[in-house]
């Protein structure tokens, strides 16, 4: 007989897992924030920043998306009592991963000033986004290690570990940027923006050795790759490759936007990079909700308890909606300090403020559009997030974008974009989940 589930067993989940999903843009924040407060260069840098941190985030969630497609196939076996049979598919993925990660080094390496070029960077930002790339690169396949060692930990119902990792980065990455960034007088130099580089690549190195450390020690999933390879990974592969589609199209919405933010000038695309990687935080703070229903649908669904899949969410929408709210809460009360956090330039911050009203007001409608997306990656069904992403990214996000910049609405066009980009990613996912599986629990 099924359990319910209940906002403890959700929250025991959700939480680690929200404290753990800042991670990574703490590390693009605390970077944004110590060098926009620089002496030298402050928002040139930034928008350097900006505009690698872009590209790096692409790159990240393309093959990035292992977590969740290992998260899926191992939570739907503990579901249905066969552990067992999936106990070698990590260390095959994390293998397979990692070497595409390192020949993405080999090709973007020596292509990074064409790459930056089609951001619309040029002079001074182009020469920063080139060296502070060719650092920070060196990090990719430390970070795709631990996403997928934490993908892992999620199918085993475990976001505790992911949580203590994800910490140990964040607050080493905070400490090395102070000390690289501005240098320690007669011991370190101060490096500026590759300074950052260096902290967030051994923030890195330093997240992937936990990781190693705690699956090892605490599960007995091996990390050393076997052949044959598990029958699993057919399916894993097909998830992969809808998921590296459908990231793609995600990646053509924030290309556009950081295109657009960087051809309106050095003002524009510094506080596009502030307003972005505040947008990514409250996605990642949300993101505990949604790795919530990953891991919990994905288990259900194994274990083919369809009415505890509706319950959950109805449960996962209401909490979502209620986090999302907080989050523009608290961003509205603390409206002008967080700004003054990244920048003290006048002419970024002014930008900055006209517009982020709009990422707070985002962020209900985000939560629900991610936390669907959590829950139809647990299922597996990454056919359909796919085709929604495309549909979203292509009818809605580039036309709109377009159509505002023509009318010179500037950073508030982007914006305008992304809200409706988001409304389009989570009304098909709610209404496919309900009407889908409300059909089979009437039948079970």
């Amino acid at each position: 007989m099924s359990t319910s589930i209940t906002l403890k067993q959700i929250n025991k989940l959700a939480i680690p897992a929200l404290i753990a999903g800042v991670s990574e843009p703490i590390l693009s924040l605390t970077d944004a924030a110590i060098i926009g407060n620089m002496e030298q260069n402050a928002t040139t840098s930034l928008a350097a920043v900006g505009i690698v941190t872009t590209f790096i985030s692409m790159l990240i969630w393309v093959l990035g998306q292992t977590r969740s497609a290992i998260s899926s196939i191992i939570s739907q076996y503990l579901g249905a009592g066969n552990i067992e049979a999936v106990k070698n598919l990590p260390a095959q993925a994390i293998l397979v991963i990692t070497t595409l990660s390192l020949i993405i080094i080999a090709v973007t390496y020596p292509l990074a000033s064409q790459i930056f070029k089609l951001y619309n960077a040029d002079g001074t930002i182009l020469n920063y986004s080139v060296d502070y790339y060719r650092i920070r690169v060196f990090g990719f396949p430390f970070t795709l290690f631990t996403i997928a060692v934490f993908g892992t930990f999620r199918g085993l119902q475990n976001t505790y570990f992911p949580m203590l990792i994800a910490i140990s980065g964040a607050a080493a990455n905070i400490v090395l940027d102070f000390i690289f960034v501005y240098g320690v007088e007669g011991l370190i130099p101060a490096m500026h923006i590759e300074g950052a580089a260096y902290a967030s690549v051994l923030a890195q190195l330093i997240m992937a050795s936990l990781s190693a450390f705690y699956l090892l020690k605490k599960t007995d999933v091996p990390l050393l790759a076997t052949l044959p390879f598990n029958p699993e990974m057919k399916r894993f592969a097909v998830m992969i490759l809808n998921l590296f589609i459908r990231t793609l199209a995600l990646n053509i919405a924030l290309y556009f936007g950081t295109s657009f933010a960087t051809k309106y000038g050095a003002n524009y695309i510094a506080a596009y990079t502030i307003a972005i990687n505040l947008w990514f935080l409250g996605a990642f703070l949300i993101d505990g909700y949604a790795s919530a229903g990953n891991i919990l649908s994905g288990k259900l669904f194994g274990a083919k308890d369809y009415k505890n899949l509706i319950e959950l969410s109805n449960k996962l929408i209401k909490y979502g909606i209620i986090a999302g709210g907080i989050i523009a809460l608290i961003g509205a009360v603390f409206y002008f300090p967080i700004g003054r956090i990244f920048s003290n330039d006048e002419a970024v911050l002014t930008e900055f403020y006209n517009i982020f009203w709009i990422i707070l007001s985002m962020q209900p409608l985000c939560a629900l559009a991610f936390i669907f997306d959590g829950v139809f990656k647990g299922l597996g069904k990454m056919k359909y997030l796919r085709n929604v992403l495309l549909f979203s990214t292509l009818a809605v996000f580039v036309p709109v974008v377009f159509w505002t910049d023509h009318l010179d609405y500037k950073l508030y066009g982007i914006f305008i974009a992304f809200t409706l980009w988001m409304v389009a990613r989570g009304l098909p996912l709610i209404i496919n989940f309900r009407k889908t599986f409300k059909t089979l629990a009437q039948k079970t």
